[in-house]
């Protein structure tokens, strides 16, 4: 394992024994978000010196109040040519912040954890009309408004829903209700332009050359920026990019699914499409954090509905976290930040975007933009891994059809 700058092994140095010594825990980020209540109205800053300056306060704020996040210099570039976006290398998925991941924690806390990431330097921010529905994109809306200009906030359309709510499994990308859900989604997100704009999921009753022209209008309209593609094949990726140049590709992507690996990942490199990994840490599965007797809130969190969450397959998929801690605990690095590291390592173009309601988890994975592995190293994890045999569907049958078109 080797770290990139001088600065980020400083940065790993002073915080090696914040654990023991200054716990990043709930109750000091509260207090915390409380100390800087002030800060969090600041105007909208204009101008790379006025920010790097109201950056620079916030942070000695932070460190005031006892939080020692690491900043994230190294940057990544997704797409080519006139649809490129540079972005951090490390995004932040905020779906589980107030949406399918159990009890909603406190909306200010959230906003506060936004805002630290942004201030550490985070640029790329991601949700989802459907996740809510709405009410994501409101918190993102809120939480980004004062760096608009400074970070990129990516959003997806393609669900059917219905006066707020989710018609489930529905789809719906016809062209006017891809305008209509661009128009919503500016105003939750107090944008002027969508940065880069997804369809979620592929709609069989709608050829994807409609889809890509009625981005490409919006692109030209000057409300969207960029598209991309959740969860496709090939074959529609091609088809797509032929309308509309393809900025990135979301897709699941960790040890613990690799298909994309086959066939998706080349097409993004042969066109120069970024790639933009969901559940990085497998639904944090992969952090440790869960096992056999884990209980998710069958009201609040879609993981007690999936295969590979049943205790069965928990139980069983336990081997590879047990896989990973081995490898980290000679390198200093819990079972989620090698798990990262091996996606930042994989391709120069990839930038996950884990989700995390906890101020002391967004620094461990701030901590991996700067860590990378060596070409034994990932063979290692790998055959580690491969050992293996991973129990248990991603997805129920209904929702495994929409990614597997």
């Amino acid at each position: 394992m080797a770290i990139k700058s001088e600065k980020a092994e400083q940065n790993l140095q002073d915080g090696s024994n914040q654990t023991d010594s200054n716990p990043l825990n709930r109750r000091n980020f509260l207090k915390a978000g409380t100390l800087l209540g002030a800060a969090m109205c600041v105007p909208p800053v204009v101008g790379s010196a006025a920010a790097a300056q109201h950056m620079q306060e916030r942070r000695t704020a932070s460190r005031s109040t006892g939080l020692n996040l690491p900043l994230i210099t190294t940057r990544r570039t997704l797409g080519t040519g006139r649809y490129a976006m540079e972005v951090s290398a490390l995004g932040l998925g905020l779906m589980g912040m107030n949406y399918n991941r159990g009890p909603h924690p406190d909306r200010q806390a959230m906003i506060e954890l936004i805002r630290q990431a942004v201030e550490h330097g985070v640029t790329l921010f991601d949700t989802a009309e459907v996740y809510g529905p709405l009410i994501n994109e409101e918190l993102a809306g809120e939480a980004l408004y004062p760096y608009r200009n400074q970070v990129a906030v990516t959003t997806k359309f393609g669900h059917r829903i219905v006066n707020g709510e989710y018609q489930t499994g529905e789809l719906d990308s016809r062209p006017e209700n891809i305008r209509s859900v661009a128009e919503a989604s500016l105003r939750r997100l107090r944008v002027e332009a969508i940065d880069l704009f997804y369809q979620h999921r592929l709609d069989p009753d709608v050829p994807i050359e409609d889809v890509a022209g009625t981005v490409r209008d919006l692109i030209q309209e000057g409300k969207v920026k960029r598209f991309g593609l959740c969860e496709v094949r090939p074959e529609i990726i091609r088809r797509a990019h032929a309308v509309q140049p393809v900025t990135a590709i979301q897709s699941e992507y960790h040890l613990m699914w690799r298909e994309p690996e086959r066939e998706v990942l080349p097409v993004c490199e042969e066109l120069g499409i970024g790639f933009v990994p969901y559940s990085p840490l497998n639904r944090a599965f992969l952090t440790g954090a869960i096992n056999e007797h884990t209980e998710f809130d069958p009201s609040q969190d879609m993981r007690q509905t999936l295969p590979r969450f049943q205790p069965e397959a928990i139980r069983a998929n336990l081997r590879i976290v047990e896989a990973l801690n081995r490898f980290g605990r000679t390198r200093g690095m819990p079972p989620a930040q090698v798990a990262l590291t091996w996606l930042l390592t994989k391709m120069p173009w990839i930038v996950p975007i884990p989700g995390t309601t906890k101020l002391s988890h967004l620094e461990e994975n701030l901590r991996t933009a700067d860590l990378e592995l060596s070409d034994d190293e990932m063979s290692e994890i790998e055959n580690a891994i491969s050992q293996f045999e991973i129990v248990g569907d991603r997805y129920p049958a209904e929702l495994q059809e929409q990614v597997s078109r």
